[in-house]
């Protein structure tokens, strides 16, 4: 977690950089921390990324946030979970901006998650704004300007097949992929824990300067951040592995073998879908069986 023993005030504007201001979303909770972080890059031509939740008071805040002569043009939105993407429409109605994304919220999802999906995979709670449809889709690579800024879209599935990163020069909107207070959350068929770990090294690739997440505080050391997410989780693979006993065991059973007792019960449904996560992977892999098939209630063995 963030050291920091204060949060920010929700709906107050802090200024985080030259052109770039954050307004927190009154929305705390185990899974979101102290909020949804609402971003305001630019000048004079504003692009909003991640208007956060369908919330009255955070709407308006993000609207008394703006400065004489200042104008939103552009609202992203990194992916669809109702803690980012709900105030995007009712945020286009006031300001007339368009909104955008990789796409609506069942896109970017592999072949193996639409296959699983097809088989009966359901999603585990965690929030999906299902209705969520941007104005223009953002291909990967695509380009977003304004006056005075210009950001690069990249397509970053793993904590949902939607997922992206907006790149302004060394600074990087990374949403929920990469945080600094927690492991991101991977549930399937939205997670995917094998594109999770392809966009991270894409991300540690890039040699950003600074990563502001969609919750906690600003990561100051990108390389570092990224690098410990993919040790984390190469480790919880090997733990999982080594908790399969030879007779095979279930999902949940194998989630509470895994986790220590000091994991809060509202957290555990959370980890019982990121241990499913490894579990798909492991058998797409061929270390893993799932008996009769592959689904939250199987038996799952060592290959």
């Amino acid at each position: 977690m963030d050291p920091s023993p204060q949060s920010p005030v929700p709906g107050q504007v802090e200024d985080l950089a030259p052109g770039l201001r954050r307004v927190l979303a009154p929305n705390p909770s185990p899974m979101t921390y102290w909020g949804t972080n609402t971003y305001l890059l630019g000048d004079r031509e504003i692009a909003v990324i991640d208007p956060g939740p369908d919330n009255a008071a955070h709407l308006e805040a993000i609207l008394a946030a703006l400065r004489p002569g200042q104008k939103i043009t552009q609202i992203l939105v990194t992916h669809a979970h109702r803690d980012h993407s709900p105030l995007a429409r009712a945020l286009a109605d006031r300001t007339g901006a368009p909104v955008l994304a990789y796409g609506p919220a069942a896109s970017g999802r592999s072949a193996l998650m639409q296959g699983l999906v097809a088989d009966g995979l359901a999603g585990g709670g965690e929030g999906v704004d299902t209705g969520f449809a941007p104005d223009r889709c953002l291909p990967d690579g695509a380009q977003v300007t304004g006056a005075g800024w210009t950001l690069t879209a990249l397509w970053t599935p793993g904590h949902m097949g939607n997922h992206m990163a907006f790149l302004w020069d060394d600074i990087l909107f990374t949403g929920d992929l990469v945080m600094g207070w927690a492991s991101s959350l991977i549930s399937p068929p939205d997670g995917d824990l094998a594109a999770f770990l392809s966009s991270c090294h894409r991300l540690r690739d890039l040699g950003s300067r600074i990563l502001h997440p969609g919750h906690g505080l600003p990561v100051a050391d990108p390389a570092a951040r990224i690098d410990w997410l993919i040790a984390h989780r190469h480790a919880r693979e090997a733990q999982i592995l080594s908790a399969i006993p030879p007779h095979g065991i279930g999902l949940s059973a194998l989630t509470r073998a895994i986790y220590d007792r000091e994991t809060p019960a509202a957290l555990m449904p959370a980890a019982e879908r990121n241990v499913l996560a490894h579990l798909i992977d492991l058998t797409t892999r061929g270390k893993v069986q799932a008996a009769p098939n592959l689904s939250p209630s199987a038996l799952f063995s060592l290959a």
